[in-house]
């Protein structure tokens, strides 16, 4: 997403050189900053192959416990797949749970080694989900995060997810979650977005000939413009780590809802900065495509 950081980061650990990715690490001290050079790095192939060597060579430091947890975050969503439960073999869900089991291990351990983290426990709030703990567990390990850092994103974003109607919660809990935090944050925080990420899984639940109808509801669009003001479009929304991600949820948004002059000035922000997530609802093999797609279309170019 155009951080320069999290490029470094994720340059290095594809190089297999952890003493540079180590340095890249150290000067990051803002929480939210720290969290999505993680969330980048943990996308990086093969660092489970080699990380043992870092873990090694450097036993007293939390650093490579906490890549390879955070690693082994999506390398478990990578072994299970995209596909519904019903559509995921046993042998994937086995893989699944084991990769999950190794990346809570070491985000505990990076837990109880260091009092004032907030990465592994942001990434905790995530495995949460992978693993089907309860809703008072996963609560406590959100808690655990914002007791620390309260406008955490990462944090806040995996416990919308929490709450939607495909894993643990319903389409009341998800939008009381968003709205109650569009609300109190900070309109710096960018937070206010998870409205649009809320509505954006309503859309995606319902049939096909129904989905972008619910966007165009006048009333759907114009808490999304009330959200809009609370983030994207307020003063005070800079250019933090990973702001591309709550333009895009807003540039699909507006666009299937068929508002065309809020669509184009998300576009416009966002240039080339395409997210995978929400474009991957449209077409998980190639998002970039229907980005391009409604990006012309809203733009008239």
């Amino acid at each position: 997403m155009g951080d320069p950081t999290a490029q470094a980061l994720c340059e290095a650990l594809r190089r297999q050189d952890w003493r540079t990715a180590r340095d890249v690490l150290i000067p990051v001290t803002d929480p939210d900053h720290h969290a999505f050079c993680l969330w980048a790095a943990c996308r990086v192939p093969n660092v489970q192959d080699w990380i043992g060597e870092w873990l090694d060579a450097e036993p007293r430091s939390t650093l490579p416990l906490l890549v390879r947890g955070t690693h082994a975050v999506d390398w478990a969503w990578e072994a299970r797949g995209g596909a519904s439960a019903s559509q995921t073999s046993r042998a994937q869900f086995r893989e699944f749970h084991l990769r999950l089991a190794l990346a809570e291990e070491c985000l505990r351990e990076v837990a109880a080694r260091d009092p004032d983290d907030t990465t592994a426990r942001a990434f905790l709030v995530t495995t949460a989900r992978g693993l089907q703990v309860d809703r008072k567990e996963s609560q406590r390990r959100f808690d655990e995060v914002v007791a620390r850092h309260p406008w955490h994103r990462l944090a806040h974003v995996q416990m919308l997810q929490y709450r939607c109607a495909k894993w643990f919660g319903s389409h009341e809990e998800m939008f009381g979650f968003a709205r109650a935090v569009a609300e109190e944050a900070p309109p710096g925080t960018g937070l206010a977005h998870l409205v649009a990420t809320a509505h954006l899984e309503m859309w995606l639940r319902l049939p096909e000939d129904e989905d972008d109808q619910y966007l165009e509801q006048p009333e759907v669009l114009d808490e999304l413009h009330l959200a809009a003001d609370r983030s994207v479009r307020h003063v005070e929304h800079g250019r933090y780590p990973g702001w591309p991600a709550p333009h895009n949820d807003f540039a699909m948004c507006f666009a299937l809802g068929g508002d065309r002059p809020a669509a184009a000035e998300q576009f416009r922000i966002i240039g080339d900065l395409v997210t995978r997530s929400p474009w991957a609802y449209l077409d998980g093999d190639d998002p970039g495509t229907p980005f391009l797609q409604w990006r012309n279309w809203v733009t008239g170019s």
